[in-house]
């Protein structure tokens, strides 16, 4: 709580050096969108932020005498800042989450989400420098945590996607004839992920994304929210497709700096390329939505590697995959290598109700981490949910969530082999502000 006061006084002071001269108010309040305030010179700052208390219990199918596994937690607790100059060109936001959990929740996550300015160059192209959620993943990490469909993100996230990076982030939004829009965005950064306090590894990453979309904007920031709240009036779509090279990566998917390094015989890093690029859509009308994605890695492993770098520092010139010894099959056999897709859909009924399902499934390549029999190796992913928002907006819901996930040989929680199959299941309640 002390972290929170001191982030929030820090923000405020920032943003309003002479507030001792002005005015300030607060402008509006929308129960799940935020509190507005406003200068007498027409400087702006929202505050807005959710928390979710989470239950989830799984369970092996074909193992005897197995009991369910439950645990409770504080999924995410975050709170958001943005606000903006008085000519609105200049514009900034900071989000840090005080839960200590990833957004994949396969890691331990760290208090700074986003943190970055913006400018606009012009009225349709702007400009942003700073940590912020990356253009070049798929979909659904445009979708705001609070406002997805089902409890958690789909797996295809969790496998392949980078989440956030620092760097420099472009984006465009032009018309396109009728009441159609594209939007361009260009991205390039460090290539290691978020909150990279240390050496920098490897080179840039350089990357971009296109979206369409034929019928015009969704209304209320749709784009970036799953369900269809609003109840679109009229059929609403965009159609995407991104690309991206990390020259140098040194870590599975480009998250985590540093944790996987290689040499070569004069004992300078040589790092393995990654290659990621995808295709999706988001499809909202009258309380019914689709969302599809599909996504492909490949690595491109440098001749000149000789030697590994282990987690205590040493290193090692051995590369064994069967009993033989392979530097390409090792490293790529360390990186989430492969393609999957994702394809949810759902109906909200105008009593927020919402029913919604989901397929993802996963598809590694002979040599990649995606084989891994504790965290992976599970091909699909078939999830059944229902949700009741407690107004007509995303300030209070209610979720729960059943997966059946099939094992391709996995390993149980005492790391041993096990032919089995999963079941999860999943409550949470979220609460914004």
């Amino acid at each position: 709580m002390k972290l929170l006061k001191i982030i929030i006084l820090v923000v405020i002071l920032s943003f309003f050096p002479k507030v001792y001269a002005q005015q300030v108010t607060m402008d509006t309040y929308e129960f799940g969108e935020g509190l507005q305030f406003r200068t007498t010179d027409g400087k702006e700052l929202k505050i807005s932020g959710y928390i979710q208390p989470y239950f989830e219990t799984s369970q092996y199918t074909n193992v005897d005498n197995q009991e369910a596994r439950n645990r409770f937690r504080m999924r995410r607790s975050r709170i958001k800042f943005d606000g903006n100059s008085k000519d609105k060109r200049f514009s900034f936001r900071l989000q840090v989450d005080l839960s200590g959990t990833s957004e994949s929740d396969d890691a331990v996550g760290n208090y700074l989400m986003d943190a970055y300015v913006s400018y606009d160059l012009t009225k349709r192209i702007n400009i942003a420098f700073g940590q912020r959620s990356t253009y070049t993943d798929n979909r659904e990490l445009f979708m705001n945590s609070n406002a997805l469909q089902l409890v958690e993100r789909s797996r295809l996230t969790s496998a392949f996607a980078t989440i956030r990076e620092f760097g420099l982030f472009l984006q465009g939004d032009f018309r396109t004839g009728g009441n159609s829009h594209l939007k361009p965005y260009f991205v390039l950064t460090n290539g290691d992920g978020a909150n990279v306090m240390e050496k920098d590894h490897g080179g840039i990453k350089v990357g971009g994304r296109v979206d369409f979309l034929p019928f015009g904007l969704f209304t209320n920031f749709g784009q970036f929210r799953q369900a269809d709240m609003v109840r679109e009036r009229t059929p609403k779509l965009v159609v995407g497709a991104n690309y991206s090279l990390n020259n140098g990566i040194s870590s599975r998917r480009g998250r985590d700096s540093g944790t996987i390094l290689y040499l070569n015989d004069n004992n300078e890093e040589t790092l393995p390329d990654f290659t990621k690029y995808g295709v999706d859509f988001l499809f909202k009308y009258r309380g019914f939505s689709a969302l599809g994605e599909y996504v492909k890695t490949t690595a491109s492993v440098p001749s000149t590697i000789t030697q590994r770098v282990r987690t205590d520092g040493t290193t090692s010139t051995t590369f064994e995959v069967n009993g033989v010894q392979d530097i390409e099959a090792y490293v790529k056999g360390r990186m989430m290598l492969g393609e999957g897709y994702n394809f949810q859909m759902g109906y909200l009924f105008k009593k927020g109700i919402s029913i919604d399902g989901r397929y993802t499934h996963l598809k590694a390549d002979t040599n990649s981490f995606l084989n891994n029999a504790t965290f992976y190796n599970r091909p699909n992913y078939y999830t059944v949910g229902v949700s009741k928002y407690l107004g007509r907006n995303y300030g209070a819901k209610i979720q729960a969530s059943l997966t059946y996930v099939d094992g391709d040989g996995i390993n149980d929680t005492d790391g041993n082999l096990i032919d089995s199959n999963e079941w999860v299941g999943r409550l949470m309640l979220t609460f914004s502000f």
